[in-house]
């Protein structure tokens, strides 16, 4: 894992901790970690460990909304529009840079743009360690997972899709 000078991107999320008091350390490795199972192999981890961070639109309002799901996991769309009251629609790339500030492959749980309080899938709060995206496909940091309600101010529901 490099020591290097992080990246504009990967500086704001390193930032956003740093204001949040959290003591955990964003890297940016050689490998893409763009997808849940290119950040597991890159990492050494389980792709359950990866934490995905995923942004959807409320239908009604079009406000944005950020999912942190296990790397294992596909959101229920009926669980996520119950738990928020509304349905909801998967969020292009434009939408989604708009509102996070962020490309897809590298949002973080928090540092966004526009403050956005996450749903924690409750499957996560289950493993220990698990790593996040820092800002670009290349970026990560590890946190345990029992951490990020706390970290994030979000809400945890089940939003796991059953198989």
């Amino acid at each position: 894992m490099s020591e290097s000078v992080l990246s504009a991107a990967a500086a704001r999320v390193q930032q956003a901790l740093a204001a949040r008091g959290a003591a955990f350390t964003v890297v940016e490795l050689p490998a893409s970690t763009r997808t849940a199972a290119d950040a597991a192999t890159a990492i050494g981890c389980t792709v359950a460990q990866i934490v995905k961070s995923l942004v959807f639109r409320e239908v009604a309002t079009e406000r944005p909304l950020l999912v942190l799901a296990s790397g294992v996991n596909q959101v229920d769309m009926d669980k996520l529009a119950a738990v928020v009251g509304g349905p909801m629609a998967k969020a292009d790339a434009d939408f989604v840079r708009r509102a996070t500030g962020f490309a897809i492959g590298g949002i973080p749980p928090l540092g966004h743009v526009t403050p956005l309080v996450p749903y924690i899938d409750q499957d996560l709060l289950g493993l220990g360690e698990v790593w996040a995206a820092a800002g670009t496909p290349h970026a990560v940091f590890a946190l345990p997972a029992a951490t990020l309600p706390v970290l994030t101010g979000g809400i945890v529901a089940d939003l796991r899709r059953d198989a």
